[in-house]
């Protein structure tokens, strides 16, 4: 059966051509032309990691964004194909060894639910202190509620990416395990918390990615915060991966006008539509497809933040930094957060050490002007809060780590500064320790310090 062609004709980039998604996953990855010509151990190895982190990439990403004659070393190919590294060689080698065996689904998918309990499925205390309570005392499912602020909310339609990141803090999301996923199809819940909560200005619309539903099933959870006992939710953040992975969604796909108009209602409305999209390389900006679907978003008035973690093997390099940033701010997305790789998944594949991470920030703001310098960072999604590596200094003979809080999940933390002994190799918050002659850091009296 033939496929629709709609065409958008973008006044500043020339004609965009629809495409359809064709979606890869573990299970296909052999029908994938570019992945058939890499070499046998390679794509031995990309199999055996895929049995155990979700893997699922689609024919844009594949033929638009990642440059086939640098594999392995290209960052997209980074991104959203499995390398060996990311799992620990002794993970690694159990699981080949099934595979090297010819063992059925079965087995292997039983090893892979192990292995997944050894890399920290839900850091931050995210199912222990972050979900909140209905007044039967029942935990309300698909909510977390962190800070004060804002509550997150995860739509099942939404549990799911156009493709996956391989460094996803969320892969838990994505394993089809019902005891590791956090989503709910009930906005009667979500809507019932909100009105019990007039602290709450802020709601996140998260994922997995909610661009990937239908607006019709968007819709239903949006546009009843245009009523009156709404007022309190000021701002709407949708968070998504979609202008790098599928930007079609926003230009050609049959329902991207309505996805538009229903941001452009909620606007007109009053209330601050944030999209905060997750980029990682400027690279993903670069298509013409990409930019018409900025475009279109900033038409509606929405405001467009871009944040993302800083990574090896992909971005760690301030000049690349510096480059997505000032790309960004000519297109008209605000520079948002850096974050660390979060303590989760494939980490120590991905993570940079603190100090490392904070010379590459500094590095990169020296390249941009004032109006990319609104980026935070670096910064850690740690249980007590978002942690911000401020830089190194020293006091009294003693080097030391200067770090503060940018939100925290005791509101008097916030912009509380603190210091910690320096430490070249440390990549998460529990690897510090206090400066000399102090037991602990004050934040760690409390219970969800995790």
């Amino acid at each position: 059966m033939s496929s629709v062609i709609r065409l958008f004709r973008d006044p500043a980039g020339g004609r965009v051509e629809s495409r359809d998604f064709k979606v890869f996953n573990e299970r296909s990855l052999d029908r994938i032309a570019a992945f058939s010509r890499l070499p046998e151990a390679m794509r031995f190895d990309m199999r055996v990691v895929a049995s155990v982190l979700p893997f699922r990439v689609n024919e844009y990403v594949i033929e638009e964004l990642i440059d086939w004659s640098r594999i392995p070393e290209d960052p997209i190919f980074q991104l959203t194909f499995p390398q060996r590294g990311m799992l620990e060689p002794e993970a690694f080698e159990r699981m080949a060894q099934l595979h090297r065996a010819g063992a059925d689904r079965s087995e292997i998918a039983l090893l892979a639910a192990e292995l997944r309990q050894g890399l920290n499925p839900h850091p931050a205390g995210q199912l222990e202190f972050n979900r909140p309570r209905g007044d039967d005392g029942q935990i309300i499912e698909g909510l977390q509620h962190k800070y004060r602020e804002t509550v997150l909310f995860f739509p099942s339609q939404g549990q799911t990416c156009h493709s996956y990141c391989t460094f996803c803090f969320r892969w838990a999301q994505f394993v089809g395990d019902k005891e590791l996923r956090i989503a709910s199809n009930q906005a009667t819940e979500m809507l019932a918390y909100l009105r019990a909560h007039p602290e709450v200005s802020d709601l996140l619309i998260t994922g997995g990615d909610p661009m990937v539903m239908k607006t019709r099933n968007l819709a239903q959870y949006l546009e009843p915060l245009l009523a009156p006992e709404y007022e309190s939710i000021r701002n709407i953040r949708i968070g998504t991966k979609a202008l790098t992975f599928w930007p079609y969604r926003f230009v050609t796909d049959a329902d991207a006008d309505d996805l538009l108009r229903l941001l452009e209602r909620m606007v007109t409305a009053g209330k601050n539509v944030a999209i905060m999209a997750h980029y990682n390389h400027w690279r993903e900006l670069d298509t013409p497809v990409a930019r018409a679907a900025i475009r279109r978003v900033r038409e509606t008035g929405a405001t467009l933040r871009s944040q993302g973690p800083l990574l090896a093997h992909i971005n760690d390099d301030p000049d690349v930094w510096a480059r997505l940033w000032r790309e960004q701010v000519s297109l008209g997305i605000h520079p948002y957060y850096m974050f660390v790789e979060r303590d989760t998944g494939a980490r120590h594949y991905f993570e940079v050490p603190l100090v490392r991470a904070w010379e590459i920030y500094r590095d990169a703001l020296r390249g941009v002007s004032g109006l990319a310098r609104t980026a935070r960072g670096p910064s850690m999604s740690a249980g007590p809060g978002k942690v911000e590596i401020q830089g190194v200094t020293e006091f009294r003979g003693e080097k030391l780590l200067a770090l503060r809080f940018v939100q925290a999940r005791n509101p008097e933390w916030v912009q509380k500064p603190f210091f910690a002994r320096y430490d070249a190799e440390a990549t998460w918050l529990d690897q510090l320790r206090p400066p000399r002659g102090e037991d602990r850091f004050f934040f760690e009296d409390d219970s969800a310090t995790a």
